[in-house]
């Protein structure tokens, strides 16, 4: 009887346990490299690639918006987003990077995916802007599919905060006020 219990449970906990990010408050966050698109860079009119690594965070306070391909992604953290614009944090000492995993788009869309990524990266150059065509930070870092992922880290690259999913209002002050405490 405690053996059907016990595996009662683990078998209802097992969801949650798989989708549990590997992200740690306090430490550097797991190294991931992109090199299928990468970092959006706007060149003139245009837009280019170049391989993009995790340790490219470091030296500014940083939010990181890692986004499933889907506008039900982006659209999740919209006001966290809107927040931190509001706030014209200075860009000597933040950026926001956004880490979009096309990987995670919905079939058939991945062109689109790209060319959006391409258009707000025109529309927002002072933001890092990361095309991960495979996922690969998504898989690095155990983040849920179909999600907003939300973190903070200091110029150092420690994680001062993470939160999978749509963020409360509360949770969008505290990461306001871990800005400017760390800038």
């Amino acid at each position: 009887m405690k053996n059907k219990t016990l595996l009662a449970l683990a078998l209802t906990c097992s969801p949650m346990i798989a989708f549990a990010h590997n992200i740690t408050i306090g430490q550097s966050l797991p190294a991931a490299d992109v090199i299928n698109y990468g970092e959006i860079l706007v060149k003139g009119n245009d837009t280019v690639f170049q391989d993009w690594k995790t340790n490219n965070m470091l030296g500014k306070v940083r939010v990181i918006q890692a986004i499933a391909g889907r506008s039900s992604a982006k659209e999740m953290n919209a006001e966290m987003m809107s927040a931190i614009t509001a706030e014209k944090f200075p860009a000597d000492s933040y950026q926001t990077t956004t880490i979009i995993n096309q990987d995670d788009a919905i079939w058939g869309t991945g062109s689109f995916v790209k060319s959006s990524a391409e258009d707000s990266k025109k529309d927002f150059p002072w933001s890092s802007m990361v095309l991960d065509e495979n996922g690969v930070v998504a898989k690095t870092w155990d983040l849920q599919p179909e999600s907003s992922t939300i973190i903070v880290q200091d110029k150092q690259g420690q994680v001062l905060f993470v939160k999978e999913g749509k963020m409360s209002d509360g949770e969008v002050i505290q990461v306001l006020e871990l800005i400017k405490e760390n800038l």
